[in-house]
């Protein structure tokens, strides 16, 4: 009689556990897929938990993202008047780094800095989701592009 009020016991413990496990796995993934949903939508429309932070001033703006290296994403509205996207982030203090033969290499994006030389990491560049073929410096701005930077 004992033995099988233990297992009973047993069991509806595990039985318990496996619920609150499978409760909340099925919770993350759920949140998983609303942030990506968020990140794949325009800048004005977006459906992530994290409002986009509107800054600077001027006729032109373009969305901004900032992926760390945990995959935390930060999301800005950028207005400006200047050409180039390297200069309208500089400006905002949102970029900084060592100029180089080929351009502004880019080592501390909104606050976060990562070098190559000491992490092995580096800030990739990406407009409209795409590698981007040219540095941030020497990416003129489209109106309502999406620019970002993503630790890689």
């Amino acid at each position: 009689m004992k033995k099988t009020r233990f297992f009973k016991s047993l069991t509806l413990f595990a039985c318990t556990v496996l619920i609150a496990a499978t409760a909340l796995l099925t919770s993350g993934c759920g949140d998983s897929k609303t942030a990506s949903e968020g990140t794949s939508s325009t800048i004005t429309g977006s459906v992530s938990q994290n409002a986009a932070k509107v800054l600077g001033e001027g006729e032109t703006k373009f969305g901004f993202t900032v992926t760390d290296a945990d995959g935390n994403e930060t999301t800005f509205e950028i207005h400006t008047d200047k050409k180039t996207v390297g200069d309208a982030l500089s400006e905002l203090n949102l970029i900084a780094g060592d100029q180089g033969e080929y351009g502004l290499y880019v080592k501390t994006v909104n606050g976060i800095t990562v070098d190559y030389d000491k992490d092995g990491k580096y800030w990739a560049f990406y407009v409209n989701g795409e590698y981007a073929s040219a540095g941030v410096d020497a990416t003129d701005i489209t109106e309502g592009a999406t620019y970002a930077f993503k630790v890689e």
